[in-house]
């Protein structure tokens, strides 16, 4: 099991992030948003690509799940932190971070 408190000590340790407010929402951003954590604390919203959260979903079901709505198709994704340890939720918020700092976005509409 996972907590805000781990979400802002792993996010805030890879290189360059920054807390900032996004709505109701805690953003963790790099040159883009790349996760935010609820105001409830209980779940994250991360940047994936499609294939990714694809994956995620397929192997954890009970942790990942699509957002249900257009960014969800394009990969944003929720995990409940109630059922990630540690050491998984570290993985999965270095792989959006990646992304964050990319100079290409993930989410290209589709035409």
């Amino acid at each position: 099991m996972a907590t805000a408190a781990d979400v802002r000590k792993l996010a805030l340790g890879l290189e360059g992030t920054i807390e900032v407010p996004h709505a109701d929402r805690s953003a963790f951003r790099v040159r883009r948003i790349y996760t935010t954590l609820a105001p409830d604390g209980l779940s994250i919203n991360m940047d994936l690509t499609p294939d990714e959260q694809a994956f995620k979903v397929m192997m954890a079901p009970d942790t990942y799940s699509r957002i249900p709505n257009g960014w969800g198709l394009r990969g944003a994704t929720t995990i409940d932190l109630m059922k990630i340890s540690e050491a998984e939720l570290e993985s999965a918020l270095r792989m959006a971070w990646e992304h964050g700092r990319s100079k290409d976005p993930i989410h290209k509409k589709k035409t």
